[in-house]
């Protein structure tokens, strides 16, 4: 029997962090297997993906920007992957065709509840900032969870609109002006947007949270942030974004190879150098 193979597939490919997170637990657990980063530009992805089992793929994942075509071309969708309206994680069926998830619920979750074990969603309302496909999926996770409300910024208000009349009442839009006064009385605090990342310009923000607030960044280069420094002093709890990335690997890998991973500092060192 061939070694079974999967891949990351983006445009470019080659800031992905995937390979070093797959290949450990490839040697970690003994697998004969392959996880390679393949780039593919837009107009070639549908039809490079299709050929991929004729060479011994069993999966995928899939980043920017082909999340939401792969969703579409999908022959089987999870309801978590329709919900959030990308894909980030394919496996393909014995006949023909491939199934279409989304992991980053899964993996922002996880990775709370692995670094901030008292957490629970149920606690009480969340503020998360930020309109894009990883909001979408967060928004998706923390309603999941049992989140009763949360508040939802963006620096363009008619996007967060949007995105909140597609998950009901449970979502309430402010101003990008208000995020500072709206830290109050949240339980959990989420930036999913790229501000404050190396390279782009800084999340201005005051926090007033408490001890039992979670402040937690997907932002993960720097590790700690300026938000996650500022909560920190403040006495909240935080989370680093290198968690979501480990986490939301996990599905996939068990899919393709039938070993179901951990994460642990091993992990999170290799992926960090």
């Amino acid at each position: 029997m061939t070694q079974p193979r999967a891949a990351v597939i983006g445009w470019p490919i080659s800031h992905s962090k995937s390979p070093r997170i797959h290949g450990h637990w490839l040697e970690k657990h003994g697998i004969s297997g392959e996880y390679l980063p393949l780039g593919i530009t837009p107009e070639d992805f549908v039809a490079e993906l299709a050929i991929l089992p004729e060479n011994g793929f069993v999966g995928a994942n899939v980043t920017i920007p082909h999340k939401e075509t792969a969703l579409a071309h999908a022959t089987e969708v999870t309801d978590r992957a329709r919900a959030i309206g990308a894909a980030n994680t394919l496996v393909f069926l014995p006949n023909g065709g491939y199934r279409a998830d989304n992991t980053d619920g899964e993996g922002f979750i996880n990775n709370l509840k692995q670094n901030a074990p008292d957490w629970a969603a149920s606690s009480g309302p969340a503020l998360v900032l930020g309109a894009g496909g990883a909001s979408r999926a967060i928004l998706f996770s923390l309603l999941a969870e049992g989140t009763p409300e949360i508040l939802l910024a963006n620096r363009t208000k008619a996007r967060a609109e949007t995105l909140a009349s597609e998950f009901g009442d449970s979502i309430t839009v402010i101003d990008w002006d208000t995020i500072s006064d709206a830290t109050t009385g949240v339980s959990t605090i989420v930036n999913t947007t790229s501000l404050g990342m190396t390279g782009q310009a800084p999340l201005e923000i005051s926090l007033h949270c408490s001890p039992n607030t979670l402040v937690t960044d997907i932002v993960y280069a720097p590790l700690q942030t300026d938000l996650l420094k500022q909560a920190a002093a403040k006495g909240c709890q935080t989370v680093d974004g290198l968690g979501m990335l480990l986490h939301q690997a996990v599905p996939g890998f068990e899919a393709w190879f039938g070993t179901r991973p951990t994460v642990d500092e091993t992990l999170r060192q290799i992926v960090l150098k």
